[in-house]
């Protein structure tokens, strides 16, 4: 009886704070990333309360018969497979990967999830992979190790893809963030390990539930420091990268900052509306992102205000300044032609040195007065 009261209580306190988590999330973002981690987190939920059932009944702290803990089982792995699978979207859409952008090979993506529903499916009559004894014993089948493989290579294929993500040298990811996804899988990888050598002991709940708070709160820190329109960097996170770009300069490197300005801004909002405004602004962030990417230095970029956006990065010399502004320019033109869009869409950029005793006012200032001197000549 102590144990299933044990088990309960850590399984309740991991409900609980998984339900917290969920119940904060409402409203908040309605990205199909979030979404996603909606969904694994009420599959999670499905998982605490089909084992906890399951605990109880078999140490009869509630009544309950085979068929009631077969269905438990049935549905405590089934939730498993389902958890990882949406963990597994969510890493790739959180990383904006090609994979997630292909709907056939996400559909495709979920075939191990739905070969463990058709082996529970077969469970029921096979009893090949769990079953319980006419004494309420809890016995393994002969292909009992699929439940964890099926639902585990989910995670391990997160793992290994994030990995790649992190050693690629022309990763637009913020590695850091990348290393603390890495580190998610392995409290609920290493807990399940254990409770599949030990059954009895109740760590994976726990676990799990303490690992959904650590995404929780990547997710948060990112709301807080991102533009939600663009998806870029917000005014706030712009000013603590400066500063972390500032301490860490080199003795030859020279810091530079481009300020974007979309030409005609008001004249398009104005005859086309605020959704193609909001479009054009959509499109000039990924403009910046893939100029930048193609120019092969790491750039931070950010939506300073309304049509304005700030590029910070390093470099040896004013030629890579000028062929990072040509970059941006060419795909922003590339943009508009795929887009086919009703309006012209162009930027003004002006570029700023930095000198070592400018704040970031004062080099958005230098770059604001090379940026109207360009809006001039262009006008």
């Amino acid at each position: 009886m102590e144990y299933a009261i044990l088990y309960l209580e850590l399984n309740l306190f991991s409900l609980i704070l998984i339900w917290i988590i969920l119940h904060k999330t409402r409203g908040l973002s309605k990205m199909v990333a979030q979404r996603n981690f909606v969904m694994s987190i009420i599959s999670e939920m499905v998982f605490f309360i089909s084992d906890t059932w399951s605990q109880m009944v078999l140490n009869h702290v509630i009544p309950g018969d085979g068929r009631i803990l077969v269905a438990c089982k049935t549905v405590y792995f089934f939730a498993t497979s389902s958890m990882c699978f949406f963990w597994f979207l969510y890493f790739e859409l959180i990383r904006d990967t090609s994979f997630a952008k292909d709907m056939r090979r996400v559909r495709q993506s979920a075939i191990l999830m739905w070969l463990m529903g058709i082996l529970l499916l077969g469970n029921l009559f096979g009893k090949y992979l769990f079953y319980f004894g006419d004494d309420g014993t809890y016995h393994r089948g002969p292909l009992f190790i699929l439940t964890y493989v099926l639902s585990y290579s989910y995670i391990a294929l997160a793992w290994i893809r994030i990995i790649l993500n992190i050693i690629r040298k022309d990763t637009k990811q913020d590695k850091k963030v990348l290393i603390r996804l890495l580190l998610f899988p392995v409290a609920p990888g290493v807990a399940g390990i254990i409770q599949f050598i030990y059954p009895r002991l109740p760590v994976a709940c726990v676990a799990m539930s303490l690992a959904t708070l650590m995404l929780y709160l990547i997710w948060v820190d990112e709301l807080i420091s991102l533009d939600p329109l663009t998806g870029l960097n917000n005014r706030k996170q712009l000013n603590l990268s400066f500063e972390q770009l500032k301490r860490g300069k080199g003795e030859q490197e020279k810091i530079y900052l481009l300020l974007v300005d979309a030409n005609h801004f008001k004249h398009i909002n104005d005859t086309y509306g605020h959704l193609q405004g909001d479009n054009a602004l959509k499109l000039i962030a990924k403009a910046l992102r893939e100029g930048c990417k193609h120019s092969g230095r790491r750039a931070i970029i950010a939506r300073y205000g309304g049509d304005e956006f700030v590029v910070l990065a390093s470099s040896e010399g004013d030629a890579t300044n000028e062929e990072l502004k040509n970059n941006i320019n060419a795909r922003l033109s590339e943009l508009v032609e795929e887009e086919k869009l009703p309006f012209d869409l162009t930027i003004s950029i002006g570029i700023a040195d930095l000198d070592d005793d400018d704040s970031l006012k004062d080099l958005i200032e230098k770059a604001d007065a090379a940026m109207y001197d360009e809006k001039k000549k262009g006008s």
